[in-house]
């Protein structure tokens, strides 16, 4: 019995081994050693978005496996295998370099073949600048197409060097030391040599604020107008009638238009604060003599702290005696028990006989003045 298992043991295991090798194929593999690689190329396709990627595709016959060597650096991000048909992409910074591609075939043989590569950086195109300004203050911000970053130069300084500002992003306000304008010259940067630029003049104005003279060169004074169909308007003009008790060069003139309840609306860069005084004087002329006896309302808005719903703070009137000359009018809110001591109000207010429609009156404005 011993006997007739082992014959069976020995017939399998030679059926098995008959069995591995079909008719025609055997265990001689030297014919790898003569497959050869050949054509070996590399396609670069290189964006023009200012990104430096460059999709590498090698190509070649008879590859089982390329590495690409990128030219542009070392360790391990200096070069990448791909398998056959697949490509990779790289980021270059701008400049020219030489890529290696090591084709390799199913022996371990390896074909090495270099290709020039240059990289250039477009430049920059459509600059938009946005500047913010507040006060002596300038914020800046910018955008263009195919730029990573900018350099902000504010034009105040003599040899300046420029402030970096990166893409999307708002620069820290630059504070200016007195009013003008200024120069302020945005480059928008490639990443590359390529550059961009554009120049935006940039005004920064004085305070506008009490006392109100309107010879102010720098100072921007706003009175904007209540108005549906635009008669109403306010204007900086030349002084009408220089004698008397102005003689100034620059007088603000308001014109009536028809509605009763328009007027004027002046924001102030600095509030009217009653802790140093509660009476306002202003400068009023009229040549028209119907005029007289209609009232003026100085009307403060937006003390300090008050709501969406509740901008109103105080209203006094008072009328007009004179026409022909200037006279000084006053405006006393020292009475009005409501108003805090220490009360500050944003905005100024001017009406001109809001009980009647208006005939396109004109009224001079000038030298708004806080006092005791």
């Amino acid at each position: 019995m011993k006997k007739i298992k082992i014959i069976g043991l020995a017939f399998f295991v030679g059926l098995a081994i008959n069995c591995s090798l079909p008719d025609g194929i055997d265990q001689d593999t030297s014919f790898v050693e003569t497959i050869t690689t050949e054509n070996v190329a590399a396609l670069f396709n290189i964006s023009d978005d200012n990104s430096g990627n460059v999709t590498i595709t090698p190509t070649g016959e008879g590859v089982s496996m390329y590495t690409v060597n990128f030219g542009d650096g070392s360790g391990s991000d200096a070069s990448a295998a791909l398998q056959p048909g697949s490509n990779i992409v790289h980021s270059y910074a701008e400049g020219d370099y030489t890529v290696e591609i090591i084709a390799e075939n199913i022996g371990g043989g390896q074909t090495a073949n270099t290709f020039p590569l240059t990289v250039t950086y477009r430049a920059p195109e459509n600059i938009s600048v946005n500047p913010s300004v507040n006060g002596y203050d300038l914020s800046v911000s910018a955008e263009a197409d195919y730029a990573n970053g900018f350099m902000v130069y504010f034009g105040d300084i003599e040899n300046e060097e420029g402030t970096p500002l990166g893409v999307g992003e708002t620069l820290p306000p630059h504070t200016y030391t007195e009013a003008g304008i200024y120069d302020v010259r945005v480059v928008a940067l490639s990443g590359g040599a390529a550059t961009s630029e554009t120049i935006v003049p940039v005004t920064i104005n004085d305070p506008f604020k009490l006392p109100i003279t309107f010879d102010e060169e720098w100072v921007n004074y706003f009175f904007g107008t209540f108005d549906d169909i635009g008669q109403q308007a306010f204007e900086t003009v030349e002084n009408p009638d220089k004698s008397g008790m102005n003689t100034s060069d620059l007088v603000g003139l308001f014109t009536n238009g028809h509605a009763p309840w328009s007027g004027t609306y002046s924001p102030l860069n600095s509030p009217i604060n009653f802790s140093e005084g509660q009476v306002i004087t202003m400068m009023v002329y009229t040549a028209d003599p119907a005029n007289i006896g209609k009232e003026i309302n100085m009307e403060l808005e937006w003390p300090d702290g008050a709501s969406e719903g509740q901008p109103y703070g105080a209203i006094v009137k008072t009328p007009i005696t004179k026409a022909g000359e200037w006279e000084l009018l006053t405006f006393d809110f020292s009475g009005i028990e409501s108003i805090p001591d220490d009360a500050k109000f944003n905005q100024l207010v001017f009406r001109f006989n809001d009980s009647a429609e208006g005939t396109m009156e004109e009224i001079y404005f000038d030298d708004i003045t806080l006092t005791n």
